[in-house]
């Protein structure tokens, strides 16, 4: 049996340096607590896309990125990623039977169970959480879903990414 030749390996970094830009980028005061998850939600696509090639790892990868770029406790992003890609991955046949829009449900549950992840890792470490705040970020990505889903599936199928 031969291996099977990757391609696109490119497209899928600059997904996620734009996701990471996109993470980082300054927001208003009133906004911050809106900001969508823009890197889970690439990590969940590309999860989804190509279940055989970014997985696990991948996720502990760009967690510890996300965790270095917006200065965060070393590793708690890379724990989250890595369960929503271990979750994203086993369940990856599923979803890809669901319309864009149950999609966005079910990013809306994926992304909720990271946030009371993160709060739960926060609180370990003795930061208070306001409980209400955790369901903006799942509400704003499940809405900005669809877009990304299909900017996202377009750059795959225009550059043959497999």
């Amino acid at each position: 049996m031969g291996l099977k030749q990757h391609k696109g390996g490119w497209i899928i970094t600059c997904s996620f340096i734009f996701g990471f830009m996109l993470a980082i980028m300054p927001l208003p005061v009133w906004a911050h607590a809106w900001r969508p998850d823009w890197v889970m939600m690439i990590l969940i696509y590309w999860c989804l896309a190509l279940p055989e090639r970014i997985g696990v790892s991948t996720g502990w990868i760009i967690g510890i990125v996300h965790d270095v770029l917006i200065d965060a406790l070393l590793g708690q992003h890379a724990i989250i990623f890595c369960v929503i890609a271990y979750v994203s991955v086993k369940l990856h046949r599923q979803v890809r039977l669901f319309s864009v829009w149950q999609q966005a449900v079910a990013v809306f549950g994926v992304v909720t169970l990271s946030q009371l992840l993160w709060m739960w890792i926060r609180s370990i470490f003795g930061h208070p959480q306001i409980f209400g705040f955790f369901i903006f970020p799942a509400f704003t990505s499940m809405l900005l879903w669809p877009w990304l889903f299909i900017i996202l599936r377009d750059l795959r199928r225009s550059f043959h990414v497999s």
